[in-house]
């Protein structure tokens, strides 16, 4: 067959509108494969950073709405294994006007103290740290979220509360860079209790807690001591990874897995189906030729393979064409720095690339094998004695 590859490529491209056609509607059915199949990797299959995996997440069982007490950290703390922990509560809030989108940040309460030990990773000058462990309203924000707002040394930033019944003043001592990214601003866990009422049920309350491990093999090993521990508390507990936590989020838009298996099983079928009535009329309009190519010697079996080539050439061509276009579209992606469950970490990837290819590979050769065989075997009489 490969003394028929010039035949093939020059008869890929006969009916240039309909090809160019096709190859485009190829290509955005590629494309969107492709973005598919990066998203799913990196929310389910993307393996955690060294510093990732060997941090854990405890909240509460039932829900994270629900908080823990604050005891439960020196428990937490005197199990083998933990370096370090500290309680992480999500404070929410509203900064300014609660309208504007670039208003909305991730803003937690930490001990400054035990935070830094479970984050060593966080790259924070050491004037910035001292003054954060030493004055109790000061708070520290991301580079990227202090550029977007901003924010100078030395700022006042006001939240008002929501989940907590209270409004908190809080001075920049500085910013950090978090290699995971994100918009975050942190203040002292100790400064949110002191502003709340004695007597308040969110004073000695944690939403969740951060914890280091002292090695990857133990994290299997703490995470079931500390559920064991609280199992029969009236607040019992859930410890996970981090990667873990981040999906627990997207479990809240339901199987999307599933979703996902089915839009891509979807897409798949309708461009099959595109590209067969494709093949079916370019095949329509070749019979008299098939009949004068067997009259020239050609066998059935040569002609089903130049016609599957011609196939599959454009098939790979759309492919290509579409998966450079998915690779721009998840690098445009990559710098809106989306932080929600590791979105960030899309990529097209050699795997991906070749396991799309293989399905544009598949799709056209499925589309064209039936009214290629079809051809292939009408008789040189038929042939010659159809109008196309």
């Amino acid at each position: 067959m490969l003394r028929f590859i010039p035949l093939i490529l020059k008869n890929s491209f006969r009916n240039r509108r309909r090809s160019i056609l096709t190859v485009l509607s190829m290509g955005a059915s590629l494309c969107l494969l492709g973005i598919l199949f990066s998203l799913y990797q990196a929310l389910f299959l993307g393996e955690p950073s060294p510093t990732q995996a060997l941090r854990l997440i405890t909240r509460h069982r039932v829900s994270l709405t629900n908080f823990l007490p604050a005891s439960y950290e020196a428990k937490i703390r005197a199990i083998p294994g933990v370096k370090e922990v500290t309680s992480w509560s999500w404070f929410g809030g509203v900064y300014k006007d609660s309208r504007d989108p670039n208003n909305f940040f991730a803003r937690f309460s930490v001990e400054p103290e035990h935070y830094f030990g479970v984050r060593p990773d966080l790259k924070i000058d050491e004037s910035t740290r001292k003054t954060f462990l030493t004055e109790r309203s000061a708070a520290i924000a991301t580079q990227k979220l202090a550029t977007k707002l901003g924010w100078k040394v030395g700022d006042r930033v006001t939240i008002i509360g929501d989940i907590f019944p209270i409004t908190l003043d809080f001075k920049l001592a500085g910013f950090f860079d978090d290699p995971e990214g994100g918009d975050t601003l942190l203040f002292n866990n100790d400064y949110l209790r002191e502003a709340l009422p004695v007597g308040s049920k969110f004073r000695d309350v944690a939403g969740t807690y951060y914890i280091l491990g002292d090695s990857v093999d133990s994290m299997p090993k703490i995470s079931r001591a500390i559920d064991e521990m609280f199992d029969n508390a009236p607040q019992p507990t859930k410890t996970e990874s981090e990667k873990q936590f981040q999906l627990s989020f997207v479990s809240f838009l339901g199987n999307l897995k599933l979703f996902l298996a089915a839009i891509c099983a979807a897409v798949t079928f309708t461009i099959l189906l595109v590209s067969g009535n494709t093949m079916a009329m370019s095949v329509r309009e070749r019979v008299r030729e098939v009949g004068i190519l067997k009259t020239l010697g050609f066998t059935s079996g040569e002609i089903l393979g130049i016609i599957l080539g011609e196939a599959s050439i454009i098939s790979l061509v759309g492919g290509f064409f579409g998966l450079l276009f998915a690779t721009l579209l998840v690098g445009m992606i990559k710098r809106a720095d989306i932080q929600f469950a590791n979105i960030n970490g899309m990529n097209i990837s050699f795997d991906i690339w070749g396991l799309c290819m293989a399905v544009a590979l598949f799709i056209g050769l499925t589309s064209a094998f039936v009214p290629a065989q079809g051809a292939s075997r009408t008789s040189i009489l038929d042939a010659l004695r159809s109008s196309g």
